[in-house]
């Protein structure tokens, strides 16, 4: 998992030029939107628009193109785009199983596109349950080891219900169901200690581990298809040297 876990807070550490580039705001808007519509428009009924909200503030999206989202949602307001929600899977070099969620308002359009972006870095697009099998869903915190205890953050993960807390490299992984996400934040919140993502995602239950020219082209591959304006999430089951994850994070 550390593979995918890093491969996160990569993401992550990018958040703010995806915002200068215009993306992140149009990603989150959509997640708004698909939140609302799916779960109604009040956070404190609709987890995953709470999530999407908070993920929405912490990103500096204006309150008032925030609430707009969830009025579009929820059918409040109207308008002509017709977004539908999308899961492609598909094997990135190395057989690295890759899970994609978007939200699209041409699905054909969409699974094209993809389609030519695996094919360029050595992938397939494969058919629908060909990988979905090998994740789970499942909340996703990570806490950096130079920030906090481990005893503590230890004690804050069964408080809150997680299921899984160890150390991976420089960070404790905290794995719970997804319903118990913000319990998690909030009994670390509660005792002053930052995570550095916190998220609901596919989790792998096999790793596949790659080397080398396979390596780096999976994460160009990997890069590609997040920055993809449809593409919201993307998890993958992979596991490479930390020299060509480090390298790559420089260089991104």
């Amino acid at each position: 998992m550390a593979g995918h876990s890093k491969w996160h807070n990569i993401r992550v550490r990018k958040t703010k030029q995806d915002a200068l580039k215009g993306k992140l705001f149009s990603k989150l808007t959509r997640e708004l939107i698909v939140a609302a519509r799916s779960g109604g428009g009040d956070p404190e009924m609709n987890p995953r628009l709470r999530h999407a909200i908070e993920r929405a503030k912490e990103a500096g999206m204006p309150q008032e193109s925030i609430e707009r989202a969830i009025k579009r949602g929820t059918g409040e307001l109207v308008d002509g785009e017709q977004l539908v929600e999308a899961i492609y899977e598909g094997y990135g070099p190395g057989g690295v199983a890759i899970l994609i969620e978007a939200v699209t308002d041409n699905r054909n359009r969409t699974t094209s596109e993809l389609r030519k972006l695996f094919e360029k870095h050595g992938g397939t697009l494969g058919e629908p349950g060909c990988v979905s099998w090998l994740f789970e869903r499942r909340a996703l915190v990570t806490v950096s080891q130079a920030s906090a205890d481990e005893d503590e953050v230890m004690q804050c993960a069964i408080e809150a219900g997680a299921d899984d807390m160890n150390p991976k490299d420089d960070s404790f992984e905290i794995i719970a169901e997804p319903k118990q996400l913000q319990a998690i934040k909030s009994a670390l919140e509660s005792r002053n200690i930052p995570y550095t993502l916190a998220t609901v995602t596919y989790i792998p239950r096999q790793i596949a581990y790659v080397d080398g020219s396979d390596a780096r082209r999976l994460l160009k591959l990997l890069q590609e298809l997040e920055d993809h304006d449809d593409v919201q999430n993307v998890s993958a089951n992979f596991e490479m040297p930390a020299q060509i994850m480090e390298e790559f994070s420089e260089a991104a």
